[in-house]
């Protein structure tokens, strides 16, 4: 484990003696203003202690990992990989059948000539799963939310977005040209009010996270479906974080809080609890699918799902509507964890979600704290400005069906150790 901080040192050192030279050599042959300024900024950077590196892994994704330049096992508390299925045998082996059977790919796009049985099955159990009446696959999720409300929405329109919405449904929203509105973050009063002093639009559409991921709190389903139906607004709900886990049988935002079949869009992705390869989705009624494969753009312009992807994501809904208990198993996880970090003086954020935000404040102690549990084998990530507001700089743990009890109890102990060294807590 010494090597690895020392050659991460090292590479840090390098990098600033880069852009010392990069530095000096534009000053000298007057290259363009825009390269200093890129030397300026990545410096910058480095000096707040908010530089983000890529540990490499060398194994697959799992409770235990392998990490470049660590001769020791790695739990890891910061993957998306909720039911602990990116590595399930059933899960892999679909996606080796699919290779065989139908190729790495269609290189094309769906309505030239990339549209295979199995994708029109994955769509279908999609919808099943959620109880609507059709589905459409992206690329990914940020594709879904890209190319959402742009092909939905017209000037005549007005949408109502949750001020902390996930980048992608940000970046969506700005594509379309219906009016636009940020609530404060989940307060309902700034939403009622916007509502109000906007009812002669012909649609509104209230846009919302179902979990918001840097905090792992959820959205007030109930008052927006009641502010929804006195304003006569549809909903759209993100649900990357909480498909397949989040509620009694993993349908998410809506079964946590008790209103499933209320909201009418649907966006999610298969790229975290659903298998962790790739892909996103949105569900709603056959007429909004229709239309969303006749305008959706990342949809119409993007390669096909690569079918062990289809087939990999296809065997996990297999197994959640068999019945399983990975849902319950998280949820008792995410409580163990969740309880011991408190009791030991810790703040966490959120609502008992498994995403279980340890709050910081400093963006250099959340950047240190995860170096030094990383030293005592577990993978955790400081998460900084701009990924979260300043003074707000957490330590993001995110918990697995997949964590043993003694996983949870390796990495708390670890937490108090560090947390005590660094003065967080007593």
């Amino acid at each position: 484990m010494e090597c690895l901080w020392r050659s991460r040192l090292l590479c840090r050192s390098h990098l600033t003696f880069q852009l010392l030279k990069r530095s000096q050599h534009n000053s000298c042959t007057a290259t363009t203003k825009f390269d200093q300024s890129l030397v300026d900024r990545l410096a910058a950077i480095q000096e707040a202690g908010t530089w983000k590196e890529e540990r490499v892994i060398t194994s697959k994704q799992g409770p235990e990992i392998n990490v470049q330049g660590s001769k020791n096992k790695i739990l890891n508390f910061c993957a998306n990989n909720y039911l602990g299925l990116s590595s399930h045998p059933e899960v892999i082996n679909a996606g080796k059948v699919a290779l065989d059977k139908y190729g790495a790919g269609l290189s094309s796009v769906r309505f030239i000539c990339g549209t295979q049985d199995i994708h029109k099955e994955l769509e279908r159990k999609i919808a099943e799963f959620h109880g609507r009446e059709d589905a459409i696959l992206y690329p990914s999720c940020f594709d879904a939310n890209a190319g959402l409300f742009e092909a939905i929405l017209e000037r005549e329109d007005a949408l109502f977005s949750d001020e902390l919405n996930h980048a992608s449904i940000i970046d969506g929203v700005r594509l379309c040209s219906a009016k636009k509105m940020r609530y404060k973050h989940r307060d309902m009063n700034d939403l009622e009010s916007m509502l109000a002093a906007n009812q002669d639009v012909r649609t509104k559409l209230i846009v919302t996270d179902g979990v918001f991921s840097m905090d792992g709190n959820v959205a007030p389903l109930r008052d927006i479906v009641f502010l929804a139906e006195k304003y006569g607004a549809i909903i759209f709900v993100d649900e990357c974080h909480a498909t397949g886990f989040f509620g009694k049988t993993g349908r998410g935002t809506e079964e946590f809080c008790g209103y499933k079949g209320r909201v009418d869009i649907i966006n999610s992705t298969l790229g975290k609890a659903l298998g962790g390869a790739a892909g996103g989705y949105t569900t709603g009624s056959k007429e909004l699918i229709a239309l969303l494969r006749q305008k959706s753009r990342p949809y119409l312009f993007s390669n096909t799902l690569p079918p062990p992807v289809v087939a990999g994501a296809s065997k996990v809904f297999d197994l959640l509507m068999d019945g399983t208990d990975l849902t319950t198993k998280v949820a008792e996880n995410t409580q163990l964890f969740r309880s011991k970090m408190t009791k030991a003086g810790f703040t966490i954020a959120g609502e008992d979600h498994p995403i279980c935000p340890v709050m910081l404040g400093d963006a250099r102690l959340a950047v240190e704290f995860a170096d030094e549990m990383l030293k005592r084998d577990i993978y955790v990530i400081g998460f900084t400005f701009p990924v979260v507001p300043v003074g707000k700089s957490r330590i993001r743990v995110q918990i697995s069906a997949s964590h043993s009890h003694e996983d949870i109890e390796q990495c708390t102990n670890a937490f108090i150790e560090v947390g005590r060294a660094k003065g967080v807590i007593n």
